[in-house]
């Protein structure tokens, strides 16, 4: 099984169809956390995510003001933004622990969460390497998080 796995995307589409995917092979309780600094594509990547899953990616923009936006498909993608917290206890008012339960939970800004993240899931670190390319490096953590890698892996196309 994959633990780890790395690819690279030279523009917003290419970085889209990543997180679509990704999205296509997504089953409920998938956890995916999603790291790198302002404007590294972790939204667009959940845009692509998000079409995966049967939503409208033109509906998905970063919930940095609501925290949590709820999206519909073949599943409920949890579309969660940490970047506006002040600190853990403000996970609690939002029921942070409950999510994803029968959806998929994909989580901006994890790094927010400290020790409240579960321990199964899967990392997603969006990196800079050109003005609209990145460097997308996955780990996987736990089992079905392998064989969601996994599958990734085998239809990858980049």
């Amino acid at each position: 099984m994959a633990r780890n796995f790395e690819t690279k995307s030279a523009s917003v589409e290419a970085t889209k169809a990543i997180g679509e995917a990704l999205g296509i092979l997504t089953q409920p309780g998938d956890y995916i956390c999603l790291e790198g600094e302002l404007g590294a594509g972790k939204t667009v990547f959940v845009q692509g995510l998000a079409r995966g899953m049967g939503v409208s990616d033109q509906y998905v923009t970063s919930p940095t003001f609501a925290i949590v936006n709820e999206h519909r498909g073949r599943l409920i993608l949890y579309h969660i933004d940490l970047y506006r917290l002040s600190g853990t206890d403000d996970l609690t008012d939002i029921g942070f622990s409950e999510y994803p339960g029968a959806g998929v939970a994909a989580v901006e800004w994890p790094e927010r969460a400290a020790g409240l993240l579960p321990e199964e899931r899967l990392d997603v670190r969006l990196e800079y390497n050109g003005e609209e390319a990145r460097r997308l490096i996955f780990e996987a953590r736990g089992e079905r998080h392998e064989a969601l890698l996994e599958g990734l892996c085998q239809t990858t196309r980049w």
